[in-house]
């Protein structure tokens, strides 16, 4: 099926990867590409959007070696990008533990986590550079937890049965920020980086079919304003907020990465999104945003619920060892509790849907750390949890070390994002794209601790090395910011900003936004059905419609504008979840995140039909979308039914 809903175009393959062994492809790739000498990269110009651990990292990096960079970001401080938020932290194969680690591990598992729906030599690729991150940080200071005699310890994460997660308590994102940013904020004293916080890029500048500059708006001042370079790199992050209820931080949004699938960037695999299993669940319709619960507790953590729905309503000490269903252990007893995020979560999906859940509306399941008490001592688990256990008290006002917490999955991550190469370049030549931003390295599901892996690996070992050959045929000509394209772009801008503004309805953003999460996360969440799919896209495109006719947008454009900014955003939100919706109406399949209910085994586990969707689903942007097939081959790790039982 593809009427009325997309067609069909010519397939796209990745030319920039070598083939030949997987082991040397990463090695050959680097001698193979153009370099620039030390003299001409002072006469070449990137632009980076965002100071994530990606963005800051290729930023200092790209500086460092002699590129002059501005940096753009929409927090007030580059330190204030949601990668500070990661909590449990990075996996790297350094084996340190001795239990049988290594690269090839690392890289096996990470292509099946994904559900075998991601490309061999880029995960390979990031297995390989995992080892050298870690020495990177170590330099840079960054405070990982030792043990007693001084090494750097390790802990598990989900979908693996080793130790390879290196981490800094529950606060691992915030610490390797942080080294990025010092890295950075050298540069910055040094006059290698321009720092542009508080504004945010609302168009892509594509000049002569090049990447060559941004639209960004000052969200101080309201001043709209064009910036041209050499070069454009994109690390806005993902786009989990489209649920409107998600772990993301509240300013995080598709713009920068959907303005560039406009003008011409292939948008792959929009439907990969990842429910996190341990998250606070939903306390009411007040809320506007939900928090994360580290993955790294469910190393010492069980999950359980009543074994009879009566029981639900009785505080869980009253309920007995026998009463209890630790479900994970039951169902996969190889992994335990630290099976892959998806599994996880469908799995408390389906207690719950069983009328086994705890807590309010019965959408919870219980994680216990009274056993990990009993056998570490309270001092130990202190240790390794202490911050979130707090955050978890201040939440909900339960103690922890005195109850179970309650969980419920919910938005996270995304695995889809922007198509790019192995280079990282996206479509558009000249516009890289790297860390959660782009599709590259996950496949259809996310490993636990593997986000901060490739946002470090692509802006401080990829990337560097990509740029390179493609910055090797510049400089380019000047672009006048009297170029048709260039005032085309900001003319852009600056019309839909005065239309977002002329509406003048009765419905604020957030209500808009709020009934677009519900949609998404009712039709094209946990679980999906062509039924539901396509009765979302219609629901997407009638809210849209309202939207532009009724949205109340106060103020103006030349000040701080906060309803403004978020207008703009869930504009392009209603164009991403339609396009979402398509990819999982087209992907009739379950793979990873992606859950069709027509598509399932017996036993209810997802069930993958690699004969038809083994390939990359990569979208161009148009009033009906185009699909672009990317076939997936596999050599090494040959795709098998995914099982952690």
């Amino acid at each position: 099926m593809t009427a009325p809903f997309w067609t069909e175009g010519d397939p796209i393959a990745d030319r920039a990867a070598p083939d030949g062994p997987i082991e040397t492809r990463w090695e050959r790739r680097k001698f193979a590409a153009k370099l620039v000498n030390p003299a001409n990269r002072r006469k070449l110009t990137v632009i980076v959007i965002g100071t994530g651990l990606a963005g800051g990292s290729a930023a200092a990096t790209l500086a460092e070696a002699g590129y002059r960079v501005r940096s753009y970001c929409y927090q007030d401080s580059p330190r204030r990008a949601h990668s500070i938020a990661a909590q449990g932290g990075i996996n790297a194969a350094k084996n340190y533990r001795n239990d049988g680690d290594s690269i090839y591990r690392l890289f096996y598992d990470t292509v099946k986590g994904g559900d075998f729906r991601a490309r061999e030599s880029n995960v390979y690729r990031l297995a390989q550079v995992s080892v050298n991150i870690i020495d990177q940080c170590v330099a840079q200071g960054v405070p990982f937890a030792r043990e007693y005699g001084g090494l750097l310890d390790n802990r598990s994460f989900g979908g693996t049965q080793v130790s390879r997660t290196f981490y800094a308590r529950g606060q691992t994102g915030q610490q390797l920020l942080l080294g990025a940013y010092q890295a950075m904020e050298r540069q910055i004293g040094l006059g290698n980086i321009e720092m542009f916080a508080r504004h945010e890029m609302l168009e892509l500048i594509v000049v002569d079919g090049r990447a060559r500059g941004v639209v960004v708006r000052d969200l101080v001042t309201g001043e709209v304003s064009t910036d041209v370079a050499d070069a454009v790199v994109l690390a806005s992050g993902g786009y989990g907020n489209v649920f409107f209820l998600s772990t993301n931080a509240k300013g995080c949004n598709v713009t920068a990465t959907w303005r560039a699938h406009r003008k011409g960037a292939l948008f792959a695999n929009p439907c990969y999104t990842q429910i996190h299993p341990t998250c606070i669940p939903e306390s009411g319709t007040h809320q506007s945003k939900l928090t994360l619960m580290s993955e790294s507790l469910r190393n010492d953590g069980r999950v359980w619920v009543p074994r009879r729905a009566e029981d639900c309503g009785k505080p869980a000490a009253d309920i007995p060892e026998e009463d209890r269903d630790y479900y994970l252990e039951r169902i996969y007893p190889s992994f335990g509790n630290l099976v892959p995020r998806d599994i996880a979560s469908r799995a408390a999906k389906n207690v719950c849907d069983e009328g086994r859940g705890v807590g309010p509306g019965g959408l919870g399941v219980y994680l216990d750390f009274a056993d990990a008490i009993q056998r570490l001592g309270r001092k130990a688990v202190e240790a390794k949890y202490g911050n979130l256990f707090e955050m978890y008290q201040r939440i909900t006002g339960e103690d922890p070390y005195e109850v179970p917490m309650r969980i419920y999955p919910a938005v996270h991550y995304t695995m889809g994002g922007l198509w790019v190469d192995y280079d990282l370049q996206s479509t558009i030549p000249g516009l890289f794209v790297v860390g959660e931003a782009n599709f590259s390295d996950h496949g259809a599901n996310r490993l636990g601790a593997s986000a901060l892996m490739q946002g470090l690996a692509d802006g401080y070992f990829v990337l560097p090395n990509t740029i390179n050959h493609y910055l090797a045929a510049g400089p380019f000509d000047a672009v006048s910011p009297e170029d048709p394209a260039v005032v085309e772009a900001r003319a852009q801008v600056e019309d839909r900003l005065a239309r977002l503004l002329a509406v003048d309805g009765d419905r604020t953003v957030d209500s808009f936004h709020r009934e677009l999460g519900h949609i998404m996360w009712e039709y094209c969440g946990m679980e999906r059905t062509d039924e539901g799919l396509t009765k979302a896209i219609g629901l997407i495109r009638g809210l849209r419609d309202d939207f532009w006719t009724r949205v109340k947008v106060p103020g103006t454009g030349e000040q701080l504008n906060q309803n403004l900014e978020k207008a703009g955003r869930v504009a392009d939100f209603f164009e991403l979840a339609e396009l979402m919706c398509i990819d999982a109406l087209h992907r009739a399949e379950s793979a990873g995140g992606h859950f069709r209910a027509e598509s399932q085994t017996p036993d209810g586990e997802a069930l993958r039909h690699d004969d038809e969707f083994s390939y990359v689903a990569a979208w161009e942007y148009g009033e009906v979308p185009t699909l672009h097939k990317e076939d997936l081959t596999f050599e090494y790790v040959h795709p098998s039914t995914r099982s952690y039982k």
